[in-house]
């Protein structure tokens, strides 16, 4: 019974929030509001989008002070109740008094303190922490190409990780803790100052204290709190990159350089942990001075009016209890302050990396691209990866729907820039691109990239099982459509061999993070799978055999002229030999065309592509022919 009425309050907050309908149409790529970039306004984003359970916290975080206070000023009253009666007359003179008591005590304490965890436990921390997570990793995932190539996967990570937790607990521990505190606090001084107005002073003048330490003293833990925060990210960005990396480090890696890569990023954290504790030492050694003079003060005044009869003995224990309580609620509150505060810097740190604008949207009303018959242009593009210069310059390219090109030329000529830019993975910085006549700048990206297939030298696989790697472009595919594809790529043979060790088999067998349990000819063979399974009719192939060997290349070359058969295709290799057959080869050097004709045309003419033919040694080109 209980289950069932948590698991209903579970369900209060949408723990995403903005997730599409199965089946609805991808959105455009910035399509999502931003979440805000100024610190107050992110935490203040997520806090109304939970405003009413909120609200409900704010109550019971009052009224848990205000019980608490309650039952420090009836002890007071219990204890003049027994001065003034015997044990044969008490309940008869004070019966309301204990039964007021009693009622506070076993029922409303027990349901303000239920009502407080069910809501931060069952309805704001599962689903609301989340959501924030959620919406941040969204927002990142929006981000560009470029965009991840500047940072540690790991570092991003923990950001997502770090912002929902930060941000929820900072709302709970204010909402709650915080105003529990200030509610005490204020009830203590109407109720010292009531018995006693110098004791309200003396309350007051310490409230000012405690705002001076945490106007003062705790901006330096803010600082600590956020530098600590970004350390931790830091080193364990790089603790992720050598895990990820981790046969370059085996293999190249004998002095433990990598080790020392990532002390460095250790002895940075702590460090900053190091400032985060000495901020902390000194407002706790702050806050203990005030409450030792609060403390003194309070004492001596309540003694003295009871020494002058002008307190009862109840009141001196009332007075005693409220200020051991608020001797004791006000360090267990600088504690969550200091949580507040190094939370505040963990958002402020994280808010900078999920909350950052996207460099390449989508525009407003970018309609999708119409299904493409195959032919590109590259109409007088100029793109310098915002360097100024370099790269590609005034390059124009016609393609005819159905052709096959290759693009060839020494390392750094610009050729996987050219297939970069016509995936828009980056923006040219003048000149268009046309699919079919449509300028990829003004569709959505989603439907320019379903239009086009690729295989690049670089596979990556998910650590998911094989089916799921070669079915990803098209995840409604049949299993004999994926048999197929797996088959025309060669990978059939090997991948009914795949054994991972929870003892899946083919098909079902996981390949590990990035596909480390295969060879790298294997996952090209899963890659080339997945673009026959995609079937595409723009087909990019970025050295997509430089994996394999002699063999296996020979074994799929049949496949792989089936699969460019009625496609558009631009293909980019070393190994020559590969696009000799192409219907047209287009030599780039510094990012400008210098040659075009068939294989036999280029050598018959004797230029760079003679050149760079005649240099080869067993049909690889130099990775620096001069």
């Amino acid at each position: 019974m209980i289950g069932g009425l948590l698991r209903r309050f579970e369900r209060v907050i949408d723990p995403y929030g903005d997730i599409e309908p199965e089946g609805a149409e991808p959105r455009r790529v910035g399509a999502l509001p931003p979440l805000p970039r100024e610190t107050n306004r992110f935490i203040w984003h997520f806090a109304r989008e939970a405003r009413g359970p909120f609200l409900a916290l704010l109550v019971t975080g009052g009224l848990t002070g205000g019980v608490d206070a309650f039952l420090y000023a009836a002890v007071g009253w219990v204890v003049d109740a027994l001065g003034s009666s015997s044990p044969a007359t008490l309940l008869a003179d004070h019966f309301w008094l204990l039964v007021t008591l009693a009622v506070t005590t076993l029922l409303l304490r027990t349901f303000v303190l239920f009502a407080a965890s069910l809501l931060e436990q069952q309805v704001i921390v599962p689903s609301l922490y989340n959501r924030i997570r959620w919406q941040s990793y969204r927002r990142l995932m929006d981000q560009s190409y470029t965009f991840f190539q500047n940072d540690f996967a790991g570092r991003v990570a923990q950001k997502v990780q770090q912002v929902g937790e930060a941000t929820g607990d900072f709302i709970v521990t204010t909402l709650q803790t915080f105003w529990s505190f200030v509610t005490f606090t204020l009830l203590a001084v109407a109720i010292l100052g009531a018995m006693d107005p110098w004791m309200g002073l003396v309350l007051f003048l310490w409230a000012i204290g405690y705002g001076w330490i945490v106007r003062d003293l705790l901006p330096r833990i803010r600082r600590a709190g956020r530098e600590s925060a970004e350390a931790r990210s830091m080193m364990s960005g790089r603790i992720v990159d050598s895990f990820t990396n981790i046969l370059a480090v085996k293999l190249f890696d004998p002095g433990r350089r990598q080790d020392a890569f990532v002390l460095d990023g250790f002895r940075r954290f702590v460090e900053a942990i190091r400032a985060l504790t000495r901020a902390i030492t000194a407002v706790r050694t702050a806050v203990a001075v005030l409450n030792g003079l609060m403390m003194t003060a309070i004492g001596a005044l309540v003694l003295h009016s009871w020494m002058q009869n002008t307190a009862s003995t109840g009141d001196v224990a009332t007075a005693l209890g409220l200020i051991l309580r608020l001797n004791q609620m006000s360090g267990w509150m600088m504690f969550n302050i200091n949580g507040l505060v190094r939370n505040y810097g963990t958002v402020q740190d994280a808010v900078a990396t999920v909350s950052a604008a996207p460099a390449l949207v989508d525009r407003a009303d970018a309609p999708a691209l119409r299904a493409a018959g195959g032919a590109v242009e590259f109409r007088d593009v100029t793109f310098h990866y915002g360097k100024g210069a370099g790269v590609i310059e005034n390059f124009s390219l016609a393609i005819r729907p159905g052709e096959k090109v290759g693009l060839v030329g020494r390392s750094g000529a610009g050729k996987t820039t050219l297939v970069n830019l016509l995936l828009r993975l980056y923006d040219v910085e003048r000149g268009t691109i046309l699919l079919d006549g449509q300028d990829i700048a003004g569709v959505t990206q989603t439907s320019l990239r379903r239009e086009i297939g690729v295989v690049t030298q670089d596979t990556s696989l998910f650590h998911r099982s094989i089916r799921d790697n070669i079915a990803y472009g098209r995840p409604d595919a049949t299993e004999e459509e994926i048999l197929s594809a797996a088959r025309r790529a060669d990978a059939l043979g090997f991948i009914r061999t795949v054994r991972d060790p929870n003892g899946r088999e083919g098909l079902d067998a996981f390949v590990g993070e990035r596909g480390v349990k295969l060879s790298g000819g294997q996952r090209q063979r899963i890659a080339i799978a997945r673009v026959f399974l995609k079937n595409a009719p723009v087909l990019v192939l970025d050295e997509a055999t430089s994996a394999l060997d002699s063999e296996v290349e020979a074994a799929i070359q049949d496949n792989l002229a089936g699969m460019m058969e009625g496609k558009t295709v631009i293909a980019i290799a070393h190994r020559l030999s590969t696009i000799a057959r192409l219907d047209r080869l287009v030599v780039i050097d510094a990012g400008r065309i210098v040659e075009e004709g068939t294989h036999a045309e280029l050598v018959r003419r004797g230029g760079l592509y003679a050149s760079l033919w005649a240099r080869q040694s067993g049909g690889f080109l130099p990775a620096a022919a001069e």
